[in-house]
């Protein structure tokens, strides 16, 4: 396969374009179809997170397929193309490879070394198997993947230095609203993020914690599983007057607008304010943490005094620290290991339909010469005619072990695939018989490879 990789994310896109570009609703389907129908594209997976959006697609035009992806990505975000190019990544063949190892080990996250990445390369994965989109080549590129991630969790120390988004966010509201043990809380949002949220929340010694979410059934079943002696329900529509009942809001929605508003939150801050004047107590800020995109809080939240709004774009100005060099020099190594073996696989994988088009042709020349052979020595003994066909196999046998042999260990070499067409030249292959063997139609082999380009 030819695989290319085109998106944003944190790293190559400011927080406003990446609110502007996220894709909800039925939108990431759409585009994963849209981009499964263009005519360069064989297969498609979509990477759609808080902080990234990732087409990842098997080409059969480098250059045709940049295009492509690009004004898809552009028409389904909404985002003017020519401001969105500029913020795009393109990875092409052992680059591509390269990065998404790289995603999977939490080496590009906003976190490094942060786990959560990989069951969202297992949705991305599911979503384009259950849509149809994925083929045999993504399927084993992401079953990799997966694999190389555990790998580099397992045998490093990157899973115990890194942190989950919402473990990070709430050293953050930690290290500006005081410690979370003993807070009054509130989730809003009930899918994985904010489950996440939720059960990190109890971990951290919350007792007391609201869910509120469009669909109530969802937030009763986190509700059961977290316990109703920690958490209850709460309606959607009394999350203004809940804040001023909390100490910590963590918000993780898939609204395409503001959940929580400005004027919420200072009119929470107020009554909190006098709230505690009544108590003499000290007066801690509202925390609020809002970890969705795009954007569940008013951002001018971050301008209210009382107020202490952590979104993603803080949290990415805050993790300045990143895990030891250590461990993340040897994840790069595991990572580049990985990508080399991969990469070797896949070279020699695609002249195996070569080699075996070629023993099958010199098989049936074999035949026809016994058969002719046959009709021109037909008293010939049994014995005889066992003992000459057995050395005439064994001849083309040994003829075809060399070249054969030296063709699939230089086809696992970068450039290996010109080799097969070499074989291909030399025996006269019919292209039907090595493509019939692939699996693939005529014509529809990958085309040679391509740099990787940002």
């Amino acid at each position: 396969m030819s695989l290319l990789v085109v998106g944003l994310s944190h790293r190559t896109a400011p927080v406003g374009v990446l609110e502007r570009a996220a894709l909800t609703g039925d939108v990431p389907t759409r585009l994963l179809h849209d981009a499964a129908a263009t005519a360069t594209v064989g297969e498609a997976a979509l990477l759609n997170t808080c902080n990234r959006i990732e087409l990842y697609a098997d080409v059969d035009k480098f250059h045709a397929g940049v295009a492509e992806l690009s004004l898809l990505l552009a028409h389904h975000s909404g985002v003017d193309l020519e401001e969105l190019t500029s913020h795009l990544y393109v990875h092409y063949e052992d680059r591509a490879v390269h990065h998404l190892f790289s995603v999977a080990c939490g080496l590009d996250s906003m976190v490094v070394g942060e786990g959560q990445i990989l069951g969202q390369l297992r949705d991305a994965l599911a979503k384009a198997q259950e849509e149809h989109t994925a083929g045999r080549g993504l399927n084993e590129l992401f079953q990799q993947a997966l694999r190389v991630g555990k790998r580099a969790h397992s045998e490093t120390g990157i899973d115990k230095a890194g942190q989950s988004l919402v473990t990070f966010g709430l050293e953050q509201v930690a290290a500006g609203a005081g410690e979370i043990a003993g807070k009054r809380a509130l989730v809003v949002g009930a899918g994985s993020m904010s489950s996440l949220a939720a059960a990190t929340l109890v971990r951290s010694g919350v007792t007391d914690l609201l869910i509120a979410n469009r669909t109530p059934a969802r937030a009763e079943r986190l509700v059961e599983i977290l316990g109703p002696d920690v958490a209850s329900v709460l309606d959607l529509a009394k999350v203004p007057e809940a804040l001023a009942e909390v100490d910590l809001v963590i918000s993780c929605t898939g609204a395409a607008g503001v959940v929580i508003k400005a004027e919420d939150v200072a009119a929470a801050v107020a009554s909190r304010r006098d709230a505690q004047r009544l108590r003499h107590g000290a007066s801690e800020p509202l925390a609020l943490l809002d970890l969705a995109m795009p954007r569940d809080v008013d951002h001018t939240v971050h301008e209210l005094p009382g107020a202490l709004l952590v979104d993603l774009e803080s949290l990415s100005h805050a993790h300045a620290a990143s895990p030891g060099a250590g461990d993340v020099d040897q994840v790069a190594r595991i990572v580049s290991d990985e990508v080399t073996a991969f990469s070797a696989a896949q070279r020699a994988a695609r002249i195996a339909p070569t080699v075996v088009a070629l023993r099958s042709m010199a098989s049936d020349v074999v035949a026809a010469e016994l058969g002719r052979l046959d009709s021109r020595l037909p008293d010939l003994d049994e014995r005889s005619r066992a003992e000459i066909t057995q050395t005439v196999r064994r001849v083309v046998d040994k003829l075809l072990h060399a070249p054969t042999v030296r063709v699939k260990q230089l086809a696992a070499e970068p450039g290996g695939a010109s080799y097969a067409e070499a074989l291909r030249e030399l025996f006269d292959l019919d292209p039907a018989a090595v493509h019939a063997v692939s699996g693939t139609p005529v014509g529809g082999a990958p085309q040679p490879s391509a740099g990787g380009t940002r």
